[in-house]
């Protein structure tokens, strides 16, 4: 109950809306069964004879039968009766009654307009908002969430789960409103020709909604497979575009080509054997449907043939009221099947919107402006965790180390040494499982997170460009806060305004999606411009040169150079030849600080720095 409560919700912001098409629904479902009662004074008018006409009914029964009869006969006089003369003769009535039955028509078809118009409206706005809401947290979330969710179930949750949601809040419970409205007005009219017929027509009903417990169970494990195969699926196709180049290069299209085939056909067999049960929901409803019309048939002839209860005409009314009936019965007796997809999807994105944020904002935090004193690392210990629980050994352990503001801290060791972890903390997208990371002796804690990392500059290996103009991304985030001359003198300084000078619309080319239409070197100039003009006094460098060429790592240096001026900066190397000018160099492995000290100093002092100092230049052709 809990989470049809929680789907509904979000149908909150637009109750009034909501509200109408209800009412034109009502509306709709009782001009429905009226245009089919209609069928009665139609049909009586129709085969009467003009001694039927001339002779008057008993007293008290208008229509020659029972009580029931005589409401339906109220209805019709107080209704088709104030605009058609019914004791007219025969043709001129027909043509009274075709013409009203004309105009209930076109009234309803209005009304139908009206509440599907507004189920649409309603439809596009709750996905609008759930798309928002759920997008909203994914960018709150921390790095640890994406480190551990495939991005394409992300993508699949929200795009076609949502869909899937959507449909459930908003297009079939308007059907479920209607068909319910539906039944009462059909069954309303039933009533007033006869109850006792009417009871006959729905004893068999019962018998739909008996026969859903283990389809219903089946259904709902089949659709999260279904949905979960989905997102292994976008997951596979996201990947193999993201590394076409290497598919390509390795000659691994038939490698990819098998591994995309295992997945669509487990795929295929999850859905195929789920609809399998689904597809059984038709049969049975309609079924049911046949038999209760059978018994229709069989106890209404009695009544109008022996009883005399009802007459001709009304039977006639009263078997299509109950057509009108049943289909509302049929959707609703399929309606377990049909919203479990909906409500799978709704378990999956309530999954990404209840995944909580664990790094938060302290209360009362206040914005950070810059480094006055010094960056301390006091014995930080971290280790990267599966929400509640840690998952697998720490990655840093107890790292101690101060960098005193406006110097330049070199952090080198073989790969997985903890580097780029430690300078993640710097932004806060991870928190450390022991000690404290200190800014002027205060904690991080201690500062609002957008300021903190909007004073954090990084330029990486893998420079991230936007599918969008060369403009946008050197003002990424900032945009709305630059002067069109702040962004060219900020391309300038990062060596970077004469090549975008020379491309076909200048600042206003689109760069492709992931920057494919610059060269490397390209890409991490436009990275520097727009780290120089956000003027961050934090920077990070991780590994920003190691994959240019030798014109183009001259061209970036150079640039960098310029960059770290009056900054605090923390350099990721692999390259001991870029470091050699730090303040200090901290040389990492296994997680911990095994050295420390100036290029000088760790070449005299041995050790790991230098095994890779003289593996390095030997590799380069130089005497060690």
């Amino acid at each position: 109950m809990a989470l049809y409560l929680r789907i509904v919700s979000y149908l909150r912001p637009y109750l009034g809306v909501f509200v109408v098409s209800v009412l034109a629904t009502s509306i709709f479902a009782a001009l429905d069964a009226f245009s089919l009662a209609l069928l009665i004074p139609f049909l009586r008018t129709l085969f009467a004879s003009q001694e039927d006409v001339d002779v008057a009914p008993p007293d008290g029964d208008p229509l020659g039968g029972n009580g029931e009869a005589d409401l339906m006969q109220r209805l019709m006089d107080g209704t088709v009766g104030r605009f058609v003369d019914l004791g007219a003769p025969p043709s001129e009535a027909i043509q009274g009654i075709i013409l009203f039955i004309l105009v209930i028509f076109l009234v309803k078809n209005v009304f139908d307009f009206l509440r599907n118009y507004l189920v649409a409206w309603i439809e596009q706005a709750v996905t609008r908002d759930l798309r928002n809401e759920v997008y909203d947290h994914l960018v709150d979330l921390d790095l640890g969430f994406f480190g551990r969710t495939r991005v394409g179930q992300i993508v699949s949750r929200l795009t076609h789960d949502v869909e899937q949601l959507r449909t459930l809040v908003t297009k079939e419970l308007a059907r479920i409103i209607s068909s319910v409205l539906e039944f009462m007005a059909a069954f309303t009219l039933m009533l007033l020709i006869s109850w006792k017929l009417t009871l006959v027509s729905i004893v068999v009903l019962p018998g739909v909604f008996a026969i859903w417990g283990p389809l219903l169970r089946r259904v709902r494990r089949g659709d999260r497979t279904i949905l979960n195969m989905a997102g292994e699926v976008n997951s596979h196709l996201q990947e193999t575009l993201s590394g076409i180049r290497l598919v390509k290069s390795s000659g691994a299209e038939d490698h990819e080509r098998k591994r995309f085939r295992r997945l669509t056909w487990g795929y295929f067999k999850a859905f195929i054997r789920t609809e399998r049960f689904r597809a059984l929901s038709h049969p049975i409803t309609e079924m049911v449907g046949a038999l209760g019309t059978v018994v229709i048939l069989w106890y209404g002839t009695r009544l109008v043939l022996t009883g005399g209860e009802i007459g001709g005409e009304e039977f006639i009314g009263f078997l299509a009221l109950s057509m009108k009936l049943y289909s509302p019965v049929k959707y609703l007796g399929k309606l377990p099947a049909i919203i479990q997809p909906g409500l799978v999807a709704s378990e999956r994105v309530f999954e990404f919107l209840d995944a909580p944020v664990e790094i938060r904002e302290r209360e009362g935090a206040r914005s950070f402006s810059g480094v006055r004193d010094a960056i301390e690392f006091r014995d930080v210990s971290f280790a990267y965790s599966d929400g509640d629980h840690v998952r697998g050994e720490e990655v840093l352990k107890d790292i101690s180390f101060r960098s005193p503001a406006g110097t330049v801290t070199a952090l080198v060791g073989p790969s997985g040494a903890g580097k780029t972890t430690l300078v993640d903390l710097l932004g806060r997208f991870y928190e450390p499982t022991r000690g404290q990371v200190l800014i002027d002796g205060e904690d991080l804690q201690a500062f609002s997170m957008d300021s903190l990392r909007t004073n954090l500059g990084m330029v990486s290996q893998e420079t991230v460009l936007f599918h969008d103009t060369v403009r946008s991304n050197i003002a990424y985030g900032i945009e709305d806060r630059v002067t069109e001359e702040e962004i060219h003198r900020a391309a300038a300084a990062a060596n970077a305004s004469e090549f975008i000078d020379r491309l076909p619309r200048g600042y206003d080319t689109v760069v492709g999606e992931r920057g494919t239409q610059l060269s490397g070197g390209q890409r991490q100039r436009i990275a520097i411009a727009r780290a120089i003009l956000r003027d961050p006094p934090i920077l990070i460098l991780d590994e920003a040169t190691s994959a240019l060429d030798s014109q183009s790592e001259q061209l970036v240096q150079r640039a960098i150079e310029r960059l770290l001026s009056g900054r605090t900066v923390f350099v990721i190397a692999h390259r001991l030849s870029t470091v050699q000018k730090a303040d200090r160099i901290l040389v990492m492995e296994s997680g911990r600080i095994v050295q420390r000290g100036t290029h000088t100093e760790l070449l005299e002092e041995g050790g790991l720095y230098g095994r890779l100092h003289a593996l390095q230049f030997a590799d380069d052709g130089a005497p060690a």
